[in-house]
């Protein structure tokens, strides 16, 4: 297994932020893949630096629906929190996002002032880099709280961010996958994070951040979690006033990074979920031949060099595919961030990264849920010349 790969997939996106923040307050000039700690020595020094401006937005969704937005808080009474058993049962924050009316409902936040807080104080990142609480908080999402949601019933597709990596982070296809008619959750990792705003309204801390030694246990963790969820959404409607909206027999998953491992493993436990996504992740553990027979998409960087053995295994419908010019934070909002407030980003254009993305794993789920084909996924586009076949 090629640990440089692993290690590079296992950075917490949100460090590289405050990584990149720091460099250009700076002007340090610091390489990108310098360690996260970095960042707290080179971000103390750009208090005395310039102010610079930071107005985020992330691309608009393209289907023909709006994205309705609710956020709903579960508690898990049979379990302990696996981080924290001080804190009680395991607690959940859950984002839902669900077809909508055009023009109903108003504009959602990004996150809570709490969670944008905990990034900036987790990356000691000064009020002269431009990203603060309010200015991470309030970036355009094109998501709507209290939105009238469209008549009928959608899949469900499950989505869980990178390690240390809060729910957010996914917001860009969550909305996407929203509007082309799929309700989507966005699942936050209590105390795996740099925070989640609970029930109460305190926003948890992170517990295991920086800890390589709990890496190989948070798959399996997330996968309780997962089956948890799908519970809630489906036996009762009782968790979310909108559950009658999810079609309880069309259900995926899809994963950034170690997230994308957690769609691996949920599958593995639970054969609710039909159909799953790995997005540049190292699978932990990886799966063995009989584990998954129903379809699965991997979609990474081209220095992906570990997935040989888990393509092997997996036993059903399944595509390889690698895009050029990518890093690992192209397939989540952080790139599109990153450019926006004027910090270097990898040759691929950051806004091509999320549309890739989302074409992609719709066709996935298209066919998959919705038994909708798609020419996309026959093979290469000339419409997508980045996206590579690899098998």
């Amino acid at each position: 297994m090629n640990t440089t790969s692993n290690r590079k997939r296992r950075i917490s996106a949100v460090a590289i932020l405050g990584l990149a923040v720091s460099v250009a307050a700076t002007g340090t000039g610091l390489a990108a893949t310098a360690p996260p700690s970095t960042v707290h020595a080179t971000a103390a020094t750009a208090v005395a630096a310039p102010p610079r401006s930071f107005q985020g937005a992330l691309p608009a969704p393209t289907g023909p629906y709006a994205a309705g937005e609710e956020v709903i808080h579960l508690t898990d009474t049979s379990r302990l929190d696996p981080w924290v058993p001080s804190s009680g049962p395991r607690q959940l924050t859950v984002t839902m996002v669900y077809p909508a009316v055009p023009g109903t409902g108003t504009p959602a936040p990004y996150m809570t002032l709490g969670e944008a807080a905990g990034i900036v104080q987790r990356q000691n990142l000064p009020a002269s880099s431009g990203v603060t609480p309010q200015t991470l908080s309030s970036v355009t999402t094109h998501a709507f709280d209290g939105a009238r949601p469209q008549r009928g019933k959608y899949p469900l597709v499950v989505l869980s961010p990178a390690y240390e990596d809060p729910r957010i982070t996914l917001t860009a296809l969550a909305t996407d996958l929203a509007s082309h008619g799929y309700v989507v959750a966005l699942v936050g990792d209590t105390y795996e994070d740099s925070g989640e705003t609970l029930a109460n309204g305190q926003t948890s801390p992170c517990a295991i951040c920086g800890d390589p030694t709990r890496i190989n246990s948070i798959p399996a963790n997330r996968a309780l979690d997962m089956s948890f969820l799908i519970d809630q959404l489906t036996h009762g409607n009782t968790a979310w006033r909108l559950a009658h909206l999810i079609d309880k027999h069309e259900i995926g998953m899809a994963g950034h990074s170690i997230g994308g491992a957690a769609a691996a493993t949920t599958m593995i436990a639970d054969p609710r979920v039909r159909a799953g996504v790995n997005m540049d992740g190292t699978f932990h553990p990886e799966p063995t031949p009989g584990q998954i027979n129903r379809p699965f998409l991997m979609l990474g960087t081209t220095t992906n060099t570990d997935w040989e053995r888990p393509w092997a295994a997996l036993g059903g419908y399944k595509k390889w595919l690698t895009v050029a010019g990518a890093d690992h934070l192209s397939f989540s909002d952080l790139n599109v961030l990153l450019e926006q407030a004027g910090f270097p980003t990898p040759p691929l254009d950051s806004e091509r990264g999320i549309v890739i993305t989302r074409e992609y794993v719709t066709a996935f789920f298209d066919q998959t849920l919705k038994r909708i084909h798609s020419p996309l996924l026959d093979g290469p586009s000339p419409n997508n010349p980045e996206v590579l076949f690899q098998h």
